[in-house]
């Protein structure tokens, strides 16, 4: 890089200095500066193959490359600052937004992005408070049927439609860190696509659902919105 700008400073010199002198030496400065220009774009070009901008490999914010093709791993949203916080705790939830606010004595402590219930499967909104916690829950309904080596027979199976095979057992979905807040519905770790699409659980990031767990209470109040 220094290489690069040490010519670049000599051109701008000589464009400079020959456009100065008189008009007859005119086509002298015209080629000086089509040569700083020529230097310019090989400069930018040598940058462009190296700056992480112009790479496949970046992820914009928001999720915006492959949202729909590969689970959401970029998360610019998500926040926890409570460990050091004392005070009751309670938890909001807004579906509209897609996010999950935790407070301690009405202070916002923690802030994460979640994935609730797609269409069919709505989140019930509420007053609620925790009803359980499970650190390694495993879904009752939906899962995948196995074979008796572990093998996949059938995959992303729901208990109350899909018939068993025979021979195979049904291996519920994991969801650690669960906190049930009603029925079936609970707060746990997830896939998140970066819209709805559980079956009414609340999905979080591992980070958050980890600092959730370990802040909440059974009788932690939530409040889910839409």
């Amino acid at each position: 890089m220094p290489i690069h700008r040490g010519v670049f400073y000599r051109c701008v010199s000589l464009a400079t200095r020959s456009a100065a002198r008189s008009t007859a030496r005119t086509a002298t400065a015209r080629a000086a500066t089509a040569l700083c220009a020529c230097l310019l774009v090989s400069l930018f070009a040598s940058c462009r193959s190296t700056d992480l901008r112009y790479t496949g490999e970046t992820v914009y914010l928001g999720g915006y490359k492959a949202r729909d093709g590969a689970q959401e791993k970029f998360d610019n949203y998500s926040h926890w600052d409570g460990d050091a916080v004392s005070g009751s705790p309670n938890v909001v939830i807004q579906l509209r937004h897609q996010r999950a606010y935790f407070y301690k004595n009405g202070v916002v402590v923690g802030v994460s992005t979640i994935s609730t219930g797609r269409e069919g499967f709505d989140t019930p909104t509420g007053t609620f408070k925790i009803m359980a916690k499970d650190k390694d829950h495993k879904s009752s309904l939906y899962g995948d049927y196995v074979d008796s080596k572990g093998n996949i027979v059938k995959r992303d199976i729901d208990r109350t439609k899909d018939p068993m095979p025979p021979g195979a057992k049904f291996d519920g979905a994991k969801m650690p860190y669960f906190m049930r807040i009603t029925g079936g519905v609970g707060m746990h770790v997830g896939f998140l696509p970066g819209y709805p699409a559980s079956h009414g659980c609340i999905r979080m990031p591992a980070q958050m659902a980890e600092a959730f767990f370990r802040s909440v209470e059974v009788g932690t109040p939530v409040v889910i919105e839409r």
